[in-house]
């Protein structure tokens, strides 16, 4: 398991730093501080990202197995949706990447969007998605028809929702389901759907959770962006990067700011597992002693991985975006927008707990290899569109959003019914830390320097682009396996 970590942590890290390194020595030059700071941040999250997997598995994982199997145990709906509501609005209020969002909702619009009613709007939706989720699973709704239900009302809405909060809404969605509460939601969701007597509802039943909290989220901001009646967002302009003066200045000006937020983060579940342990768990001391390491390794990882991120990849990102847009051959910044996508996918923490996932649940009929390939080429595929999309002033991200998610429901219908929840969750899962800032940042970054082009209106969208095509990518796969598995049966029968 440590050997299997060290790999992904290593692979996860290597490419978009290679990327990187091509780029400073031959299109977008870096003043040497800023490389070399990128290169710190590089080794800080390589080993946060090890770190925290380790912790995920020990820790946190077994803590959501837990508590998912207390609540379904007590055979009761309104305990399920009570339980529901507050874990899913603690949880995600502390989610770091939604934090990250916030603030730069706020510094962008000059402050006629607050950082914290986002925050607080997303984690009402979150909670009470999560709650009808557990509701779906209990009596045995179908994920698909839940999700053509919430996508519905996501479509309806947006007709009268202001055309920047679509952007945003979807936007807040990914950036909520980040490292802290992807695995304890998958968690609970495989707690819960454990207990199924039919062992082929419930393997279909552990994913899906995400996709419907992330749907909650949506309609909850494109709620409050039509309350607001917001006519007009100012725009200031984007936060500058980090100055280049002292080398590790950067890191050592965060370290106490992401370790407050790293710390808030986690202390909820920790206070609900303790209140958890004194009611209904009672755990020995030794599986107490291993959770609790779970839980330390969990915390020093994400302050490794995010201050790798802040402290030198959010600088790079929007450079490299700003350089390759005013070049006078925009091909080029396109097809390192795809580059990108395609490297950012592997350093998102989230993504590896998922496909591990997917793996153990299907007993590896579908590969974790496999998921990660369709997931790299979706998400390459959303930089470079959302690129195009800045570049392009007559096509706004909603052009792309809304009918991509009326085609991921419509393959909903067609493909296997575990590789909805599958499709779905993986998109969540997507758009974590490295997405709320690399690849944030570097569409700044391109929206700032390119003409016609504005951070509200274009720069937002990028997350939600990252979390729509792997949804459609791993559906494909699925009509994939579909066609296999009709072959394999026909094969059979001639036999």
């Amino acid at each position: 398991m440590i050997a299997e970590k060290f790999r992904d942590a290593l692979l996860a890290v290597m490419p978009i730093t290679v990327i990187v390194t091509i780029l400073n020595y031959t299109l977008t030059p870096l003043d040497d501080h800023v490389y070399l700071r990128f290169l710190i941040g590089a080794f800080l999250i390589f080993a946060g990202l090890y770190t925290f997997l380790l912790g995920v598995d020990i820790g946190i994982t077994q803590i959501g197995n837990l508590m998912g199997a207390s609540i379904a145990k007590t055979n009761k709906l309104w305990v399920v949706v009570a339980a529901a509501l507050f874990l899913g609005f603690t949880i995600t209020v502390a989610e770091p990447g939604l934090h990250v969002l916030a603030k730069q909702l706020e510094s962008v619009t000059s402050g006629a969007i607050r950082g914290l009613a986002v925050i607080l709007a997303v984690a009402a939706g979150i909670a009470a998605a999560l709650s009808l989720g557990f509701a779906r699973i209990v009596y045995n709704v179908s994920l698909k028809v839940t999700l053509t239900f919430l996508y519905l009302i996501i479509f309806a809405l947006a007709y009268f929702t202001p055309n920047e909060f679509i952007a945003i809404s979807f936007d807040a969605s990914g950036a909520a389901t980040g490292a802290v509460t992807i695995p304890f939601i998958l968690a609970l969701a495989m707690g819960v759907s454990a207990l199924k007597k039919d062992s082929r509802t419930g393997e279909a039943d552990s994913f899906g959770m995400v996709a419907m909290v992330c749907a909650g989220a949506i309609i909850a901001v494109m709620l409050m962006g039509v309350v607001s009646q917001t006519e007009a967002l100012a725009e200031s302009s984007a936060e500058s990067v980090p100055a280049s003066g002292a080398l590790m200045a950067p890191f050592i000006e965060k370290l106490p700011l992401v370790a407050a937020e790293v710390f808030m983060a986690l202390t909820p579940i920790v206070i609900i597992f303790i209140i958890f342990q004194n009611i209904n768990f009672k755990l020995s001391r030794r599986a107490l002693r291993k959770i609790a390491a779970g839980l330390v390794f969990s915390f020093i990882g994400l302050v490794l991985f995010l201050l790798g991120v802040y402290g030198g990849f959010w600088e790079v990102g929007s450079l490299v975006g700003k350089n390759l847009a005013g070049l006078e051959n925009k091909g080029f910044v396109i097809g390192v927008g795809f580059l990108i996508g395609l490297a950012a996918i592997l350093a998102e923490p989230a993504v590896y707990v998922l496909t591990r996932q997917i793996e153990d649940v299907t007993s590896g009929y579908v590969r974790r290899s496999l998921v990660l390939v369709a997931l790299s080429l979706g998400v390459g595929t959303a930089i470079a569109l959302s690129v195009i999309n800045i570049l392009t002033p007559e096509i706004m991200p909603w052009h792309f959003i809304l009918p991509g998610y009326a085609l991921a429901l419509a393959l909903s219908y067609y493909v296997p019914g575990l590789f909805v929840g599958i499709a779905f969750d993986s998109g969540a899962v997507s758009s974590g830390p490295m997405a709320a800032t690399f690849v944030l940042a570097f569409a700044h970054g391109v929206a700032g320097a390119a003409e016609n082009a504005s951070i509200l209106s274009d720069g937002f969208g990028t997350i939600a682009m990252v979390t729509l095509t792997p949804i459609i990518a791993l559906q494909f796969l699925g009509v994939a396996f579909k066609l296999k598995s009709k072959k394999g049966g026909r094969t059979e029968n001639a036999r």
